[in-house]
């Protein structure tokens, strides 16, 4: 199919532009500047599709690289399939996700990977790639880290929290970043002292103190500020690259960015919920209605700043991207699982959605500017995990994947307005966007259009991702 979209303005990093985009099959074939006749003047009579995006924006489809669909956590799984959150995905203008595969303690590398393929093959409705968990370092899982890099698996995460389920000590830390530093990998790191963690959780609950509020004043910004530190000063010893995960607390951004200060090759990202939701607003609600907002990194107190501080570190770039570490789970019998014990309630927030819209309500707020938006939710997410200019470039040769966006629109999140993850509850409810994503194109399909969904299970590839562009 060729599609022809006119008189939008194109929005790339390194500025905007009035031009128009010839898609044809599933790829950017041309970018069509205003006087540029070399195409021909009857160009519009060999198309099958022109849209007209007059008024707006004309972006590369958002990148999302951080997603757990299907995940164990807390003896039960998060609600999302790779169907139904590919799908909602699809819905926000994000075009690729990169989920994590998991190695379970004592299992091969490698089949923990197969069960994710297994998982993800045939039901996906966006392009698709993975992260590997590494739930136990040893002689054989890092051998498998040099192997699966030729699968394109090229990043693997690793915890400094969940102590008996996925932590490593700093001796297993150590000995998967030599690995890392050796084969061109990117290291994720869950930064949080799980030890001292538990601890706080053990004596909360001792002095009956059970409420979700607990998740987050037993998990404090010193545990994660140190952990920063201490993943930091293993980076630097073995020369890895090292990218954080889900960061919450403007302190430990601060450590990072005086490691990035000193030219180490360290990234940080942080999650729309650090940016808006808080301890006070969310976790706090009455009764157990907070386990809602229940996720690691927690929610932190929004008297403390934490949200002015995550905003100015994203204007400065020392955090790199934005991601939704989505992991959602039903309030019904999966979040209260947690009831009478904070520490039993699974962790985590269905974002996937909504990245694109809460991201650019903070350009509608002056937080970042328009290009800054594309860097956060695509080029940058592209970049760093080997997928740039296949993703994340509005470009001759990358994939069509493409988001038509409305800043005169309007869009109300809500259960009943604009929820299509696999939840029963929206942790964004009665949030409103001062935006719309008006046109989705995955790989030259149209698969949003007018509030409508065209999107199929199945038409989702799988990446092999190439080496991160972000080494040293």
């Amino acid at each position: 199919m060729k599609i022809l979209i006119k008189n939008g303005l194109l929005v790339s990093p390194l500025g905007t532009s009035h031009a128009d985009v010839l898609v044809d099959g599933e790829t950017i074939a041309a970018i069509i500047t205003p006087g540029d006749t070399t195409l021909g003047s009857q160009l519009e009579s060999t198309v099958d599709r022109v849209i007209d995006a007059s008024g707006k924006y004309v972006i590369p489809g958002g990148v999302d690289s951080h997603t757990h669909m299907e995940l164990p956590f807390g003896g039960t799984f998060a609600s999302d399939t790779f169907e139904t959150g590919t799908r909602a995905a699809a819905w926000g203008g994000t075009t690729t996700i990169i989920d994590f595969a998991v190695q379970k303690f004592g299992e091969r590398v490698q089949d923990g990977l197969s069960s994710w393929h297994e998982k993800a093959g045939g039901n996906c409705h966006i392009d698709y790639g993975f992260h590997q968990i590494i739930g136990g370092v040893d002689d054989d899982s890092l051998k498998a880290m040099d192997e699966l890099i030729g699968e394109g698996v090229t990043s693997f995460k690793l915890f400094m929290a969940y102590p008996g389920v996925f932590y490593s000590d700093d001796g297993q830390i150590l000995r998967a970043m030599q690995t890392a530093a050796g084969n061109g990998s990117m290291i994720m790191m869950h930064a949080e002292n799980g030890i001292a963690i538990d601890v706080l959780v053990s004596q909360a609950l001792a002095e009956g103190k059970t409420d979700p509020k607990y998740h987050s004043l037993t998990r404090p910004w010193e545990t994660e500020a140190e952990a920063v530190h201490r993943a930091i000063m293993l980076a630097r010893m073995t020369g890895a690259p090292l990218y954080i995960v889900h960061m919450s607390a403007k302190q430990a951004v601060n450590v990072l960015q005086g490691a990035r200060d000193q030219g180490l090759n360290v990234f940080g990202e942080t999650c729309p919920q650090y940016l808006y939701l808080s301890l006070e607003d969310h976790l706090s609600q009455p009764g157990f209605e907070g386990a809602k907002w229940v996720c690691s990194t927690p929610l932190r107190s929004k008297e403390e700043g934490h949200h002015e501080e995550l905003w100015r570190y994203l204007r400065t770039n020392d955090l790199s991207i934005v991601s939704t570490d989505h992991c959602p789970f039903c309030f019904k019998e999966q979040k209260e699982l947690g009831i009478g014990d904070f520490s039993k309630i699974p962790n985590g927030i269905g974002t996937v959605e909504h990245r694109m819209d809460l991201i650019y309500q903070g350009v509608v707020e002056g937080q970042i500017t328009l290009e800054r938006w594309v860097e956060l939710c695509s080029t940058t997410p592209a970049r760093m995990f080997g997928l740039y200019p296949q993703k994340g470039a509005l470009a001759p040769g990358s994939d069509a994947d493409i988001v038509i966006y409305d800043p005169a629109g309007r869009t109300e999140i809500g259960l009943e307005k604009t929820h299509h993850m696999n939840m029963d509850h929206s942790a964004w409810e009665g949030t409103v966007i001062d935006g719309h994503v008006d046109t989705v194109i995955s790989r030259g399909k149209i698969v949003v259009e007018n509030n409508e969904y065209f999107g199929t299970k199945g038409h989702g590839k799988y990446l092999k991702r190439g080496l991160s562009q972000y080494l040293m």
